[in-house]
């Protein structure tokens, strides 16, 4: 089994694609794209950490996409994913929606774990930095801690900051990264902080 990591799918979002200059002609080309890609690399008894933001758009249409994705697949979610708890009371009422369309566990907030033996911890936000110009979501941050970050949120802005990795798709070429290229990532002190390998 491998463990792989990616974030901000933003399924059928149309103006992703402008935003982050993704090279799609449109959102169901970048759906069925993003799909290949994934299902190309992960097999069935492998296990996927979402950092947030999966599915935009019409939900009715674009949060089913996750039961086409392979493995067991694990959210944490973000500011674009209706079962966020951000999101108020509402979000509860979402976490069902989201099981039913291909999640087997939905993880709040900032989430320990172990990364190549490593502590680390999992969350859509890094501890700072955005996707816009200034940061939003202060309070759904994590706090600075030893050991690593894996995040999304920020798109294109950096693939690692520091101890931070953004495991989101737009910096790993629309794909989920394996365990032990994050962990090699993170490893390589030679590579300086906001370059890409």
């Amino acid at each position: 089994m491998t463990r792989w990591f990616t974030a901000d799918l933003h399924f059928g979002h149309t103006n992703i694609i402008r935003y982050c200059e993704r090279p799609f002609a449109d959102a169901q080309t970048m759906n069925a794209e993003l799909i290949s890609r994934w299902n190309d690399l992960v097999a069935d008894d492998d296990e996927v950490w979402v950092l947030g933001d999966v599915a935009m758009g019409t939900i009715a249409e674009t949060l089913p996409l996750v039961g086409e994705l392979s493995g067991r697949k694990v959210l944490v979610p973000g500011n674009h994913d209706r079962c966020w708890a951000g999101h108020g009371p509402q979000a509860a009422e979402w976490v069902g929606r989201y099981h039913d369309a291909g999640f087997d566990a939905i993880l709040q907030g900032v989430v320990p774990l172990e990364v190549g033996g490593s502590p680390a911890r999992a969350c859509h936000f890094p501890i700072e930095g955005d996707s816009h110009d200034e940061d939003r979501f202060d309070s759904f941050r994590p706090e600075p801690a030893p050991g690593w970050l894996l995040h999304g949120h920020v798109h294109t802005r950096w693939r690692r900051n520091g101890e931070q990795l953004n495991v989101g798709c737009d910096v790993w070429d629309y794909r989920p990264v394996a365990e032990g290229v994050v962990v090699e990532t993170l490893q390589d002190r030679q590579r300086p902080a906001g370059s890409w390998p």
